[in-house]
């Protein structure tokens, strides 16, 4: 089984969003994925309980209780953790960038975003545990040129030596409509633009988090320019 922690320092940045819609992504093509929701919010539990069928399975838990429900899942056959994180209670994070394989941090493109990443960032080196960036709730490009928030957060990004996933998902308001019916936008008939979004972060996640072995996962990570 593989553990995906999702992370960011500040509040309102669609942790709960983009932890949701990586699980739901995974259980779409086939795995079985648990929901480790530590943020006392439960912004994840009250979407998932809203969804009408089969989905990913849900723990409420807490930063410690993580290692005793991965080898819970681990036994019940699960493919996939994923873990959705408060924003302002370290002790939490820690705990879930411990406990996992890959670690994405989630990031508008804002000033304030930035200082948070900067605090996310050093509690993931502090810990000696490689994270990669994903930019969220981005403007869409005009005539195929990125807003100046978007580049100013990207040139940010690279100043702290973070990598930053190739998709960025833009401003839609179909990720929180989905979230009605606890929904993936993957799940639109027919398809939306945030679903293809989400499509695309998911290919690229998959390919670190599901190699071979632990091992497999660090090269890949490496393999991007990220130090583990």
């Amino acid at each position: 089984m593989r553990t995906v922690a999702v992370i960011s320092r500040k509040g309102g940045s669609g942790k709960s969003t983009v932890a949701l819609h990586l699980a739901l992504a995974a259980f779409l093509r086939g795995r079985r994925v648990w929901v480790a929701d530590t943020d006392a919010q439960r912004s994840a539990s009250q979407v998932l309980k809203g969804r009408k069928g089969p989905g990913p399975q849900l723990a409420e838990t807490t930063g410690p209780k993580l290692f005793a429900l991965q080898v819970s899942c681990q036994r019940a056959g699960a493919a996939l953790m994923v873990i959705d994180t408060p924003a302002v209670v370290e002790e939490e994070i820690c705990h879930a960038i411990v406990a996992a394989d890959f670690r994405l941090m989630v990031i508008r493109p804002t000033f304030l975003d930035l200082i948070a990443a900067i605090q996310t960032t050093e509690i993931a080196r502090r810990l000696r545990k490689p994270l990669l960036a994903v930019l969220n709730q981005a403007p869409s490009p005009r005539a195929g040129v990125e807003a100046p928030a978007v580049k100013r957060s990207l040139e940010a990004l690279g100043l702290m030596r973070v990598q930053v996933v190739p998709t960025i998902l833009r401003a839609r308001a179909g990720y929180q409509s989905a979230f009605e019916t606890g929904r993936s936008v993957e799940e639109f008939d027919p398809p939306i633009e945030a679903g293809r979004e989400v499509g695309d972060l998911w290919a690229f996640v998959e390919t670190f988090v599901f190699g071979r072995t632990k091992s497999d996962v660090a090269q890949n990570l490496q393999n991007v320019g990220v130090e583990p």
